[in-house]
């Protein structure tokens, strides 16, 4: 019995084309008849044909054998793309796509890096626009050397140290000496969330008995006796 077509589609299986190929082979410099082809021999792989002949490929493409194999050597150049020997007694030659996988891996881990970079970059400067806008003028030199090493040397976040600016606001005592002292206390007591910089700010604030005079504003906690 002879059979169907939708019988022979799923005999045939399907191939994964893997996203991060598609996402990024414009940025490893492929076009799209290098990158049909490299999935192509994907799909030969991942059917048990390690090696398949120029002629299969053309097959199922709209080049030439002779076209086909010109772009397979072009990826070899490229490094997108290996032959290698097998280990059995009897060598056979089979085509790794190991290399273009790690082209990939690479690209998406610059990618990442930069991506982290620039988010930093804009939290930093929104971390300075902060403080410029609350101490009311534009920082000093070694004001912004002070805020950069906060960040770089001390590894406080732009988030615990807009927290630390806060509390220098709420005890009126806005000076980088004051901030400083409240980010090495802070430090000290493993505080590194804005949550448990907020909850060690209000603990600090709370009176430690009631005063005579309930309308009487709580006592700022001075983070530079402590």
């Amino acid at each position: 019995m002879a059979q169907s077509p939708l019988q022979k589609w799923i005999k045939e299986g399907y191939t994964t084309i893997p996203v991060m190929l598609l996402k990024y082979y414009k940025k490893l410099n492929l076009n799209e008849t290098e990158s049909m082809l490299l999935i192509q021999l994907h799909s030969f792989i991942d059917k048990g044909n390690h090696f398949p002949t120029p002629d299969e490929i053309a097959e199922r493409m709209t080049l030439t054998s002779s076209e086909c194999l010109k772009i397979i050597q072009k990826l070899i150049k490229k490094n997108l793309l290996e032959i290698n020997n097998g280990e059995e007694e009897i060598k056979t030659e089979h085509y790794s796509l190991e290399p273009l996988w790690n082209c990939i891996l690479n690209v998406a881990g610059q990618e990442q890096f930069q991506q982290t970079v620039e988010q930093t970059m804009a939290m930093q400067t929104d971390l300075y626009s902060m403080f410029e806008q609350e101490f009311g003028r534009p920082l000093s030199p070694l004001e912004c050397e002070t805020l950069a090493m906060w960040i770089d040397q001390d590894e406080h976040t732009p988030e615990i140290v807009k927290s630390a600016l806060r509390e220098a606001v709420i005890s009126e005592k806005l000076n980088f000496r004051y901030i400083d002292r409240i980010l090495f206390e802070w430090k000290k007591k493993g505080i590194k969330s804005p949550e448990d910089a907020k909850k060690q700010g209000e603990q600090f604030r709370k009176p430690k008995s009631q005063p005579d005079n309930p309308h009487e504003p709580a006592p700022f906690y001075n983070w530079l006796e402590n």
